[in-house]
């Protein structure tokens, strides 16, 4: 019997991603709210289950040999995926073509999109002092990586360029939408990028991913 996973989250474009993909996954988890207004997640208590004290984190009662806690997104889907997922229906099998792109979009995701994004959201809305320089990088940077990615949909054209991988919805586009959804915030309208916006708004009408959302955001 599998047991519940434990979510440690709260609702940002990273906190959204772990519940948009056990949601899609159908797999029972349990969430627990790290409020990051009040400085939650570097609580002693959370900073035992993840030393870099962000959110957010999952810990699996159900891994082979103990329970096991995994903090970072990239990680996180990641071994969902390999764990939960074994049809494949959000994933490929190891070894493939496709497994290693959407591996390659994965990281390209977290190491690139979340980081010069969330630079962009710091400068526009959280920095003490307006700094244009800081504020016209980052949002230029963050709008070429767009590009970057209605690029990738063009090439999968035999598949209607509807996924960033092959024929299915995978963890690289479960990754990258949460930091879609935060673009409006920052009055920047994803449908400049006509294939992206077709396929941001048809993630957005699947139930499971919208169940997701709602998880992040009631907390």
């Amino acid at each position: 019997m599998i047991k519940p996973i434990t979510l440690y989250t709260f609702g940002t474009p990273n906190g959204v991603k772990p519940s948009i993909f056990l949601e899609l996954l159908g797999i029972a988890y349990k969430t627990v709210v790290v409020d990051i207004s009040k400085n939650d997640q570097k609580s002693d208590w959370y900073v035992k289950l993840n030393p870099n004290g962000r959110i957010p984190a999952i810990t699996d009662p159900n891994f082979e040999g103990g329970e096991l806690t995994i903090s970072q997104t990239g990680a996180i889907l990641q071994y969902l995926a390999d764990k939960y997922d074994t049809a494949h229906k959000f994933s490929y099998p190891a070894g493939t073509k496709e497994y290693y792109k959407t591996l390659e979009y994965l990281i390209f995701q977290v190491a690139e999109n979340g980081p010069m994004q969330g630079q962009m959201g710091h400068f526009k809305f959280f920095a003490k002092e307006k700094i244009e320089y800081g504020i016209n990088r980052y949002e230029a940077e963050t709008k070429r990586i767009y590009g970057v990615y209605e690029d990738i949909l063009s090439r999968n054209s035999a598949n209607d360029s509807k996924y960033l991988v092959g024929d299915r919805y995978t963890i690289a586009d479960i990754a990258l939408l949460g930091w879609a959804n935060a673009l409006s915030r920052a009055d920047i309208d994803i449908h400049q990028w006509p294939l992206l916006g077709k396929w941001y708004d048809a993630l957005r009408k699947l139930p499971a991913v919208e169940r997701g959302f709602e998880v992040a955001a009631r907390n």
